[in-house]
């Protein structure tokens, strides 16, 4: 129980209620669907010189921006759909990272045409159990900014033209998703996290990659 905040759980989500329902509920928790993934993908880049919490709280508003974040609908659009999300103050309004967002639509597309599905890609990068940290108590936790799978993704990504995909950013990605399994240990989620990776049936690749 020293190893996390209330209850056990880990520190880094406080008392706040969104985000302890955040950390209770989702984080961590195995995603195969493709939509969620490429949502997180695009928050995580938002994301990047804020806080989770801020992005977390604007959420709703990001959902209602990008339809949904699905990426058929996102990566139809253009100037006049840019220049309407920059005068949305319901999210955060960074050029940069707007169009990043339309870019990365296409690029996602691209990659479920060749590999089958989004959800494929992202958990042929699951590391081995042997690559993982043998306890994962917070100093370990607090030091893992980026990981051999991230930098993988990572580079990976960039090579195919996604934008705001670093290695840090793809990181707090593969955690959120549930690729790895980063409560710390003595956290109730933790546990639950396992029991649900366990049982998971991974998306297979169609094809190998490029």
């Amino acid at each position: 129980m020293a190893e996390g905040a209330s209850g056990g759980r880990c520190w880094w989500c406080g008392d706040d209620p969104t985000y302890v329902a955040y950390h209770d509920e989702e984080w961590g928790r195995p995603v195969v669907d493709d939509r969620r993934l490429f949502e997180k993908l695009c928050l995580e880049g938002f994301q990047a010189g804020l806080s989770w919490l801020t992005i977390l709280r604007k959420r709703p508003a990001f959902r209602a921006a990008f339809a949904d974040f699905d990426p058929n609908v996102v990566a139809r659009f253009g100037v006049r759909d840019v220049e309407r999300l920059l005068g949305d103050a319901g999210i955060v309004r960074h050029r940069g990272k707007i169009e990043a967002t339309v870019t990365n639509a296409g690029r996602a597309l691209e990659l479920i045409e060749e590999v089958g599905s989004l959800a494929a890609y992202v958990w042929s990068f699951e590391p081995a159990p042997s690559g993982r940290p043998p306890r994962l108590d917070r100093s370990t936790l607090a030091g893992l900014g980026t990981s051999p799978a991230s930098v993988a993704l990572s580079a990976d990504l960039r090579r195919r033209g996604w934008r705001f995909v670093g290695p840090t950013t793809v990181y707090a990605f593969l955690q959120s998703m549930g690729v790895v399994n980063d409560h710390v240990e003595g956290c109730p989620s933790r546990p639950v996290v396992e029991a649900m990776r366990d049982a998971l049936h991974r998306p297979g690749l169609r094809e190998t990659r490029r």
